[in-house]
């Protein structure tokens, strides 16, 4: 599995190693998955059903390769990844989206929590 370094740089992000805020904490609100919780460690999390994923999630309704949560200068993000069914935050499309605490992003039918340092 490639790092999330090389993935990061790979995605046009910086290689170099980022301090990620600790506590940031994806949720899934719904379907299959409903009530688990992922740790955002890293500055590049591809979710997805495909193998090559870091979170995979076996949901018809979500891409390989669907999204990424990371992190970078301006805080933590979601950028779709050029999904099928796309990516939205809170109702609204998202290509790339700066996140905030409580806001909610849709994969799909997958809807995920997020939760953000203070």
């Amino acid at each position: 599995m490639a790092s999330a370094a090389g993935k990061a740089g790979a995605a046009g992000g910086s290689a170099k190693s980022r301090a990620i805020p600790p506590g940031a904490v994806i949720l899934v609100q719904s379907g299959f998955y409903e009530g688990l919780e992922v740790c955002v460690d890293r500055d590049w999390l591809v979710v997805g059903r495909g193998r090559s994923a870091d979170l995979v999630l076996a949901e018809p309704t979500i891409s390989r390769s669907h999204a990424a949560i990371g992190f970078d200068a301006q805080g933590f993000f979601v950028q779709d990844l050029g999904s099928t069914n796309g990516t939205m935050v809170n109702g609204g499309k998202a290509e790339r989206t700066l996140l905030k605490d409580g806001d909610v992003i849709q994969m799909g039918k997958l809807k995920l929590g997020v939760t953000l340092p203070g």
